[in-house]
């Protein structure tokens, strides 16, 4: 016999899991959540600022997925969401959890490794840009870039190098390029004419002192053009 919660209005709570199921969290999300859980929070309001910054988009790009937990919060400000890992073992529990009613492209692709066919009007990368080298990320900016429509938004979120002496074991070894924001806006300016820098404490997302932020947001328009290779 189906539950019945005591307020109707809650009703649908028990209709939803007896007709779809309930959600799993994601590989990355489920680790998250096992050892950090006020950390989620801090990521899913990361993809908010990011789904409010490209709201109405048509075709957007997120680069490094990883498990791609918050990208419906993207999908709900715009109309279609292709998501990229290098990793097969993240992609994989991607397409495992994919929802219908939540359905986005999502693929095994090495940014590094070239561009994405096809001209995305905002492309975004998340927790990305302080895992690459520090002499590679030329050309992960510049295969970004060559992802996007002449008129597009690159948005790139990434820790400030002053939260690394408060960051976890785990975090510190694979954060191989962390920036302040005088380094984030250098290195979006080689690409684009306007370039603007948010801080981020927690899920707070503010226009503060850089040093002080522990996240920082480079948000980059007007692309300069195709720029030759290194």
């Amino acid at each position: 016999m189906t539950d019945r919660t005591r307020e109707p209005q809650y009703q649908n709570c028990i209709d939803i899991q007896d007709s779809v199921g309930l959600t799993r969290l994601g590989l990355m999300s489920n680790q998250t959540w096992y050892d950090d859980p006020k950390r989620l929070v801090f990521v899913m309001s990361r993809y908010k600022f990011v789904s409010r910054l490209l709201s109405g988009m048509k075709n957007v790009l997120e680069v490094g997925c990883a498990d791609a937990f918050g990208t419906r919060i993207v999908l709900q400000e715009v109309a279609h969401v292709t998501a990229i890992d290098f990793d097969p073992v993240f992609v994989r529990d991607v397409m495992d959890r994919m929802d219908d009613r939540w359905r986005f492209d999502c693929r095994v692709h090495d940014i590094l490794d070239g561009p994405l066919d096809g001209a995305f009007d905002g492309v975004y990368a998340l927790d990305l840009l302080e895992h690459i080298p520090h002499a590679q990320e030329d050309r992960l900016l510049r295969n970004m870039v060559a992802s996007l429509s002449a008129t597009g938004v690159l948005v790139i979120g990434t820790p400030s190098i002053q939260s690394q002496a408060h960051a976890s074991p785990q975090s510190r070894a694979g954060h191989v390029n962390c920036k302040d924001g005088k380094g984030l806006r250098e290195l979006l300016a080689t690409c684009f004419h306007n370039v603007f820098i948010f801080s981020m404490n927690d899920e707070v997302v503010h226009t503060g002192f850089h040093p002080m932020a522990h996240y920082l947001f480079g948000v980059a328009c007007s692309p300069r053009g195709s720029r030759p290779s290194p």
